[in-house]
């Protein structure tokens, strides 16, 4: 359980975040337990993590020249790897990566909206995106999980 200090109208929050479930979360603001559902959070599929590494299984059979270029993707099994978590409260405004795309430390993975700034996330390590969790839009809490390195 994680705990953050909020200010509102110069009034100070202590909330836990007790469960984070897709769009669904569980509070305590101030000693009180609210459960809250974040609006314009979609919740995450599983089934959708499975499917693009279902399309690289097809795709030698239609060429072999294609099939080189997907090798390297189903490597790291879907969500393997190393996870980057938020490093603040914010709101996703871009992905600049897809799934099985290789990146280099420094390169921008996306792009996280915090207090009206915004924050280029980069890789810090080098490797391939095995699983991004969020989409453009999602609003995250400090500590979720945006994306995978494997």
């Amino acid at each position: 359980m994680k705990e953050y200090k909020y200010i509102i109208n110069g009034k100070e929050y202590t909330v836990n975040i007790e469960n984070l479930q897709g769009n669904q979360a569980n509070v305590t603001v101030n000693g009180k337990a609210y459960d809250v559902e974040i609006v314009g959070r979609e919740p995450k599929k599983v089934t959708p993590a499975a499917k693009p590494a279902a399309a690289p299984a097809t795709a030698p059979k239609a060429a072999a020249p294609a099939a080189a270029p997907k090798a390297p993707a189903p490597a790291a099994a879907a969500g393997e790897g190393t996870p980057f978590k938020a490093p603040l409260p914010g709101t996703i405004n871009d992905i600049k990566v897809a799934v099985g795309q290789q990146v280099n430390v420094g390169d921008v993975v996306l792009i996280l909206e915090a207090m009206k700034m915004e924050n280029e996330i980069t890789a810090e390590k080098a490797g391939t995106i095995t699983s991004i969790t969020v989409q453009k839009g999602d609003s995250v809490m400090e500590g979720t999980t945006m994306f995978t390195i494997g």
